[in-house]
């Protein structure tokens, strides 16, 4: 990736962590789930909201404390979820995690993943990972909690 990439990235991550997407739980969530760093602290409590007698997801709210990282994947994964159906997101929470498995080795895709490809470049970072992973992991449990997938 190249630095200019690897600059910009950086700007989204850190202008979503000031300004989120997603952020607010509401009443009525299909499946909620609370996670925790314990390496370094970052807390969300993540929601999902479904389409009525659906598994199609109307909306991902979340609230919670922690770095740049942590409060950035958390919009991106927001963003991400709505009109997908739980499975596909289930799909999704998967190549996200393979690729911040990698250490750099895999680039997320771009067409499934969306903008949260600005997170790859996290994946060179062992301790960061966790960071990066805590709302997708809050998602699979909810999804889990949904009883959708």
């Amino acid at each position: 990736m190249s630095s200019a990439m690897e600059s910009l990235y950086q700007e989204v991550i850190l202008d979503l962590s000031r300004r989120p997407h997603g952020r607010g739980l509401e009443k009525d969530a299909a499946g909620e789930s609370h996670q925790v760093n314990p390496t370094c602290g970052d807390e969300i409590t993540l929601q999902l909201h479904l389409d009525p007698g659906t598994d199609r997801i109307r909306a991902i709210r979340w609230e919670g404390h922690g770095c740049a990282i942590s409060q950035a994947s958390a919009s991106l994964f927001s963003d991400l979820g709505p009109g997908l159906t739980t499975a596909e997101l289930q799909e999704r929470i998967e190549l996200f995690r393979i690729a911040m498995r990698s250490r750099g080795t895999i680039e997320p895709d771009e067409e499934l993943l969306g903008d949260a490809v600005a997170l790859g470049g996290v994946s060179r970072y062992g301790a960061r990972v966790k960071c990066a992973m805590l709302a997708w992991v809050a998602g699979e449990q909810a999804i889990m909690l949904a009883g959708a997938a």
